[in-house]
């Protein structure tokens, strides 16, 4: 595993950044766009602890934010006090890339370990979207991406059992923090707890339990705290029944001599 872990302190620089890598999945970027992105990236900056909230169901928000490092996910909170996880946001994601435009946000956005999130003012974010071609159609991707994840959690609550659901997301994540650098094998750092796991599939935290007991027994896991370790990729993506192209990583996958495909060379 490399140096950079979800909860590291800005230490992206040594490993390029996390936003960039992940939008060069969908498009190489000049040298010139990169020098911009990375300005962005790094004039404000907030560390946040775990459990806080970046932005509020409700509020409105003039900027974009987009977190660096760290571990964050969208949220609900219905009137009796459950909760629902629709997505989960590591480096490189954008967590409202549209937001400046509405009046509220429709959900919350929160931590669930130590972040570091960079803000974009809403003006510059516009300022890409009309000014920059390029970098729009990236933002673009990022957002179909975001759809189509969306999309997989809700297959998850109409077909998918439960077990399949658990080994889906495992998957989903191992590629999603392989695409941005954050890990080059097949351990990474995770660092939820069951309930957080059972609020993001729609099950009980004891029906997570024996869910992930199960992916243990048959040798596809291993967990150590919040290390998470995929033993035998094949065998958990035939559990999920996973195909990654949801996730849109064209690059990777007709491109895998760039740099892009390196980082997740062997998942497709």
């Amino acid at each position: 595993m490399t140096a950079q872990q979800p909860n590291g302190e800005g230490k992206e620089g040594a490993l390029g950044n996390p936003w960039i890598m992940k939008m060069e999945q969908f498009t190489p970027f000049s040298d010139e766009d990169k020098r911009l992105l990375d300005g962005l990236t790094s004039r404000e900056r907030r560390h946040y602890g775990a459990r806080e909230d970046i932005i509020r169901e409700g509020d409105h928000s003039p900027d974009c934010h987009l977190i660096i490092s760290g571990l964050a996910c969208r949220y609900k909170v219905l009137e009796d006090g459950t909760r629902q996880i629709m997505a989960f946001l590591v480096a490189g994601d954008l967590c409202d890339a549209e937001v400046f435009i509405l009046k509220e946000m429709d959900h919350h956005i929160g931590t669930l370990a130590p972040s570091l999130i960079a803000t974009i003012p809403g003006e510059t974010m516009r300022n890409l979207l009309l000014k920059r071609p390029g970098i729009a159609l990236a933002l673009w991707w990022g957002t179909l991406q975001d759809e189509s994840i969306l999309r997989e959690r809700i297959i998850d609550q109409g077909r998918r059992n439960a077990y399949s659901r658990i080994a889906f997301l495992i998957c989903e994540m191992l590629l999603r923090l392989r695409a941005v650098g954050i890990l080059d094998d097949q351990t990474f750092e995770w660092p939820i707890t069951q309930t957080d796991l059972a609020d993001a599939t729609g099950l009980t935290p004891v029906h997570v339990n024996r869910m992930l007991q199960r992916l243990r027994e048959e040798g596809l896991i291993t967990t150590d705290g919040k290390l998470w370790t995929v033993l035998d990729l094949a065998g958990l993506r035939k559990a999920a029944n996973f195909n990654p192209n949801y996730l849109h990583l064209d690059r990777a996958r007709d491109d895998p001599d760039t740099e892009a495909g390196e980082r997740l060379k062997g998942l497709f």
